[in-house]
């Protein structure tokens, strides 16, 4: 139970912290192009590859990796699990999981709004 309350409190951590960054960066740079994203994005990869090394072994994994950053982009998990694979010398199984992870999770969110805007319409 100790471990589903960090990952919760992290995520609400996270989660705010995303919202803020975006709204942040939309104040600063309007819109159009997503900016706000894509630090979210860049920002939580790169703090992702910090902490997957300074944590490594400790088992304080849940609050920080999981739920703060989980909460803040999970395109860090996706930044870890593909640069882990890169690392083990599986780079075939890298670059297929990163253009699966695109090409479906695209085709999976246009498929979505195709049958929903029917649903609704």
């Amino acid at each position: 139970m100790w471990g589903l309350a960090q990952v919760a409190l992290g995520g609400a951590i996270g989660s705010a912290a995303r919202y803020l960054t975006v709204l942040a960066a939309h104040r600063a740079f309007g819109m159009g192009f997503p900016v706000g994203t894509l630090l979210v994005n860049v920002i939580g990869s790169f703090v992702m590859g910090a902490l997957f090394v300074t944590l490594a072994g400790r088992g304080q994994h849940l609050l920080l990796m999981t739920g703060v950053l989980g909460g803040f982009t999970t395109f860090s998990a996706f930044s870890l699990d593909a640069f882990k694979l890169w690392e083990a010398g599986q780079s075939g199984a890298a670059a297929l999981y990163v253009a699966l992870s695109v090409a479906l999770s695209l085709a999976a969110l246009a498929l979505a709004v195709w049958l929903f805007k029917g649903f609704l319409a």
